[in-house]
This record gives structure tokens, C-alpha cells and sequence, in this order.
């Protein structure tokens, strides 16, 4: 049987390789994206279950390419999950927006990673 994959990016050591360690012990293959610029053309080439981004003030880069993921039909129904800063309101906010499917706060992506899998593989 073969193991679903997980895009992830990310930019903070904690919580990104944290996740990543994470949800290979939960028998995910990973592959992390080096670049926001790179998750379309990734996703459509590698055909994951998820998507997991981490989102930085000042990373507005990463907003276009969720979008470029949810209007590409071969794509779309790929769950983005992003994961920012307590009290972040405004990048929780551009992040819907772009067409993220959940934002969770980085402090809870490991302790509720299973359950925000869950919740995100329901919405698509």
C-alpha cells in the first residue's frame, strides 16, 4: 500500500520540521517545497493528499500560490492547511481568502495534527 503524501512548507525550524517528523510517524511520505513559487507545479506533478503551508507576515508570496493550487482543477480538491501565529488575524484572513482550506495556529499543529487531518480531508 502506498503511503500518502504531504507537501509542506516551511520557513520556521518550529513548527515545520516538527511537522514534518510528525507526519512521517503518522506513515506519511513528506515532501517539503523550497519555495512558495514551486507548490503548484509540485502539487500537480506529485498528486498529494495535503498541503501544509507555514504562513509569515511577511512571506505575501505564498497567498498567490494557494490561489494557483484552488483554480487549477486538477489540483483544487488538494486540502491547504496553513499554520501562523496566535493572533494573526489578518494573515488568517488573506489566507481564506487565497482559498486555504483551514488556518490553525502553529502552537496546535503537532498536539492536533491528526484531528485537523481529519477535519480538512471532510471539507473537500
Amino acid at each position: 500500500m502506498t503511503q500518502p503524501l504531504a507537501l509542506v512548507f516551511y520557513e520556521k525550524l518550529f513548527p515545520g520540521s516538527r511537522l514534518v517528523n510528525r507526519l512521517q510517524d503518522m506513515n506519511y511520505r513528506v515532501q517539503t517545497v523550497t519555495s512558495p513559487d514551486l507548490l503548484h507545479v509540485t502539487a500537480a506533478r506529485e498528486k498529494p493528499l495535503l498541503i501544509f503551508l507555514d504562513l509569515m507576515e511577511n512571506r505575501p508570496a505564498v497567498y498567490p500560490s494557494i490561489c494557483e493550487v484552488k483554480k487549477d482543477t486538477a489540483t483544487l480538491h488538494i486540502p491547504v492547511i496553513t499554520f501562523i501565529s496566535a493572533n494573526a488575524k489578518e494573515i488568517e484572513a488573506s489566507a481564506l481568502a487565497a482559498g486555504a482550506n483551514l488556518v490553525v495556529a502553529e502552537t496546535a499543529i503537532i498536539d492536533q495534527l491528526a484531528q485537523i487531518i481529519e477535519q480538512a480531508l471532510q471539507i473537500i
